[in-house]
């Protein structure tokens, strides 16, 4: 799901956030956590923005100058995204600069770091907004690679369909990673901010059922894997010492951790169908699909997957994942549909 499909919802939380109608007010402060690189970041801290301006209008108030914030590990290539911005209104009037049209109307800073630490200041953010990224856990759950534990999930690369403890391990793990995540916001946000949060979701109550996630990683990616097991070219031990450090989580997943934290009100907490990530021009070229779930399963895992087994290796391992998914196109188009959850959640 583009993250512009899901601007109206972004609208809603939008119109929670507390005005400032002090005769100086500070600057409004808004930050995209898990920004990424790419265009999107800007057109929503773009969006966010201009609504806010035209709530403050609407109000007859002066509207402050704007801050934002994109956030994010440092590995992030932050330097492609500032190239993206556009420049900066060089003029003092904060009217012509949000009516500038081509311009940039707020100021700008990258922050590098984990969202599950804090970031900012105490009572010094007016808006977070952070979309796809929440279901990335901290780390893979210790227990999930120790051998010894009865975690340990054998024969598997991603906890779709895997046992029990190894779906509890990873439950826990997201909650421990969320509740850390809510208690760093809690203490930046200031009274009368809000958040809008979008991460991977799924409607099944079962956790072992991942969704469109397990169908990305516990499917063909999967097969790859235990192919290279097969043919010798990775270690069983290998295999099962990589694990996809995510988690789709369900509402009611979720909403304990929002509620057990006690800081924000749930203004809307539903699961939004996003549909598939694949882009397909032909879907009855069985080989552009398997070609557009390889590309798919890559972006997402590449990195980690070339970290663990190196990079002749990883080419192996994704040409495999193509052939498959090419096997099974028609199934792929039909059954990867992925489905998020939505909060939108308010600081009294």
């Amino acid at each position: 799901m583009h993250a512009r499909s899901m601007l109206h919802l972004l609208e809603e939380t939008l119109e929670n956030v507390h005005l400032n109608s002090s005769a100086s007010p500070p600057p409004f402060t808004a930050v995209d956590l898990g920004c990424s690189s790419g265009a999107n970041t800007v057109h929503i801290i773009d969006f966010i923005v201009k609504h806010i301006s035209k709530r403050f209008d609407a109000a007859g108030i002066d509207p402050p100058e704007f801050t934002a914030f994109f956030s994010d590990l440092p590995s992030n290539d932050f330097n492609t995204l500032f190239q993206l911005l556009p420049p900066l209104v060089s003029n003092t009037c904060m009217e012509e600069c949000l009516a500038a049209d081509g311009n940039r109307s707020y100021f700008v800073a990258g922050v590098p770091g984990s969202f599950y630490r804090r970031l900012f200041p105490a009572r010094t953010i007016d808006f977070f907004h952070s979309a796809f990224s929440l279901h990335w856990l901290s780390q893979v759950p210790e227990s999930v690679t120790d051998r010894r534990s009865a975690a340990y999930n054998r024969g598997r690369v991603f906890i779709h369909g895997a046992g029990e403890k190894t779906t509890t391990a990873y439950k826990r793990q997201f909650q421990a990673d969320l509740a850390e995540f809510l208690r760093a916001r809690a203490a930046e946000v200031k009274r009368g901010g809000a958040m809008f949060l979008v991460c991977l979701g799924r409607t099944s109550v079962d956790p072992t059922d991942q969704g469109g996630a397990g169908l990305l990683f516990g499917t063909h990616f999967q097969d790859a894997w235990d192919d290279l097991v097969r043919e010798g070219l990775v270690a069983a031990e290998k295999r099962d010492g990589f694990n996809i450090p995510v988690y789709a989580p369900s509402l009611q997943d979720f909403k304990e951790v929002v509620d057990a934290n006690g800081s924000f009100a749930i203004d809307k907490l539903v699961v939004y169908k996003g549909g598939s990530p694949l882009v397909v021009n032909e879907p009855d070229d069985a080989s552009e699909v398997g070609r557009a779930f390889a590309s798919s399963c890559r972006s997402v895992a590449g990195v980690l997957v070339e970290a663990h087994i190196g990079e002749e290796l990883s080419n192996k391992l994704f040409s495999r994942v193509e052939s498959r998914a090419t096997s099974h196109a028609k199934d792929v188009l039909v059954n990867l549909q992925f489905f998020h959850i939505v909060a939108s959640l308010s600081f009294t």
